[in-house]
């Protein structure tokens, strides 16, 4: 344990600080959820269902596997997917909730941001507080409601800031325990927090002028420590569970420093003049070979050397300077994160970073003369929160969002397959095909690609044309229990049954835990006539996936073919709870009442049939 010589590390506290009135924090509050009211109507999108609890980790076992279990959630940020366990258990499914505790999260951050330059003594410190919550760059972290990581651990993160500098001035230990608490909860939520001591060195040495080793380093190199072993974790995750590796991540050091001087200047200039913000930026071409690719990194050496020299005069942009790359650079290029496959840079990325730059910005502005001052201020926030505004509804749906990434980057390889997988989910694959085609066009040797067109083209009745692509899909990735499963679905629509069981007992090969592939196992054996190994295929699928709706049907229409069919009502009726709209559940959940003479029942559920465009197939 580091021993805290508080003779040495006690400091004054800053004079004329005084906490922020009331009426301050509810200003902030007020902006922040007029700018953002757009996104209380927005529902989930993209990775959204792999960081809202999924049902098996919804128990107080699931909550526990959340701590103990690396790879039983998306991230290892144990913190942030006990917040959403915790989320899941007051509001459920419904998006609503999360986007409102998202923004309220952001506008908290914002007011701890107000709260932490203003005992800073840092001019401005409200008008930045103010830019930073109506800034558009940080509607991607707070309409996302996957980057709740974001909010949350900047809240954690400044309360921190906050706990550790009243440690500083006053050098009580109680402080000193609070700062380390939060730090701790603040890397659990999202290990870019691990860059707080780092920054806090920034500001002492702005504040001071220098630093010395025992009063302003010892206390901090726990936290150090901390964040080293919690980095080395979060590169083990992405490298290991996310998929972080592989030739799309295959930078050497020039290429992954041209993309390191590179992304500070892109960041900056969408601070500077945010339009267009696209969910999913174009992704640089980087060639070492290439001369004008090093004015980037030369750049950002010369602006650095520029504010060391100005140091003795001015220390708040060299401030604000390593502040501003010390935050984003886990983002920088030299370690690998999943998001690189589609792009270097993200607004979300600079979502803690930019409070560096808005921080100096706010203290030039409050220099200026008052009525220049106050106008340019004035028409700033008014600029940018109706730009906020507007960008909010990007991120009203996931159709909503692609489309526009589309629209501004017609290159997005990931929003045409993710986009596809949507018209196909609401039952328009023939409007998919063509996003899979230009899709694999992008990109060569597309594997989720390849499978995915195999599944649309089944799904239109060509499961001829299918066959190719699922056939190149397993070969590109022998491993890949999906594409196995999609070969199995298109070799049964060309009545190859054997062929089509082969496919899915090797997906199960492959994930044995996989739901999809046990039912489908089991309609296959169904087919062939083995009603008795069909049920068992679809017994284990629903206690896989206990929302799965198919699985409960088909585990009740097989109950019925071997004449049981008391204890197929349940399973039918199960159905129908997790499905309401799924007519064939309807359809059979009837025949069951009918068959047990309850005519009152069938006629309800072959009526909610017929509504939901449900025809038994002698009708058709």
């Amino acid at each position: 344990m580091v021993k805290i010589d508080c003779e040495t590390v006690k400091h004054s506290p800053p004079s004329g600080t005084r906490l922020p009135t009331l009426a301050l924090w509810a200003l902030v509050f007020a902006v922040t959820l007029a700018a953002y009211w757009p996104a209380l109507d927005a529902g989930f999108i993209w990775d959204d269902s792999g960081h809202v609890t999924r049902p098996e980790l919804r128990s107080a076992s699931g909550l526990a596997r959340i701590w103990f279990e690396p790879g039983a959630t998306q991230q290892y940020y144990p913190l942030l997917h006990s917040a959403f366990w915790l989320e899941h258990q007051l509001w459920g499914d419904r998006a609503a909730g999360y986007h409102l505790l998202n923004v309220l999260l952001h506008a908290l951050g914002a007011c701890l941001l107000g709260t932490v330059l203003r005992r800073l003594q840092m001019p401005g410190a409200w008008l930045a507080a103010a830019l930073f919550a109506v800034h558009p760059v940080c509607v991607e972290s707070v309409a996302w409601i996957s980057e709740q990581k974001n909010t949350l651990f900047t809240v954690l993160y400044l309360g921190a800031a906050l706990a550790y500098l009243r440690f500083d001035a006053e050098c009580r230990r109680k402080a000193y325990v609070w700062a380390t608490c939060l730090f701790v909860a603040a890397v659990l939520t999202k290990t870019v927090a691990a860059t707080l001591p780092a920054a806090l060195l920034v500001v002492f040495w702005w504040r001071r002028g220098q630093l010395t080793w025992r009063a302003d380093v010892v206390p901090l190199l726990p936290w150090f420590a901390f964040g080293l072993l919690a980095g080395v974790m979060t590169a083990w995750v992405e490298h290991t569970w996310i998929g972080a590796q592989g030739a799309d991540f295959a930078l050497g050091w020039p290429e992954r420093l041209l993309v390191a001087g590179r992304a500070p200047w892109f960041y900056l200039s969408k601070l500077l003049w945010p339009a267009p913000l696209i969910f999913t930026y174009p992704r640089w071409e980087i060639d070492a070979g290439v001369a004008w690719q090093y004015l980037f990194p030369a750049a950002t050496l010369g602006a650095l050397v520029l504010f060391w020299s100005w140091r003795h005069r001015q220390r708040g942009p060299l401030a604000a300077a390593l502040f501003f790359g010390g935050s984003l650079f886990p983002a920088l290029g030299f370690i690998n994160v999943y998001p690189f496959i589609y792009s270097y840079v993200a607004d979300h990325f600079q979502y803690l970073a930019m409070i560096g730059i808005l921080a100096l910005i706010a203290a030039s502005l409050i220099r200026l003369p008052t009525t220049w001052r106050n106008g340019i201020a004035a028409s700033a926030l008014v600029a940018l929160t109706v730009l906020t505004w507007r960008q909010c509804g990007t991120y009203r749906d996931a159709e909503t969002l692609y489309k526009e990434t589309l629209r501004q980057n017609p290159a997005s390889w990931m929003a045409h397959n993710n986009l596809a997988i949507l018209l196909v989910d609401t039952g328009r694959a023939a409007e998919a095909i063509p996003h899979y085609e230009q899709a694999l066009q992008l990109r060569k040797d597309y594997v989720e690609a390849e499978k995915n067109i195999g599944f649309a083209l089944v799904t239109v009745g060509r499961p001829a044309e299918a066959l190719p692509h699922l056939e190149r899909a397993v070969r590109l990735r022998p491993t890949y229990a999906e594409a196995q499963n999609n070969l199995g679905i298109a070799l049964m629509a060309l009545g190859r049954t054997a062929e089509g069981m082969a496919a899915f007992r090797s997906a199960l090969q492959l994930k044995p835990g996989y739901a999809v592939a046990h039912v489908n196992l089991g309609l296959a054996l169904a087919r062939a006539g083995d009603t008795a190994q069909a049920l068992a295929c679809f017994e284990r699928a629903a206690r896989l996936d206990p929302a799965y709706a198919d699985a409960e049907l088909n585990w009740g229409v097989a109950l019925r073919a071997l004449g049981r069919t008391p204890e197929a009502l349940p399973h039918l009726t199960r159905a129908v709870q997790l499905a309401p709209n799924l007519g064939p559940a309807h359809f059979h959940l009837a025949l069951a009442f009918k068959q047990l003479g309850r005519e009152t029942e069938a006629a309800s559920h072959f009526q909610t049939a017929s509504d939901l465009g449900f025809r038994p197939p002698m009708m058709r």
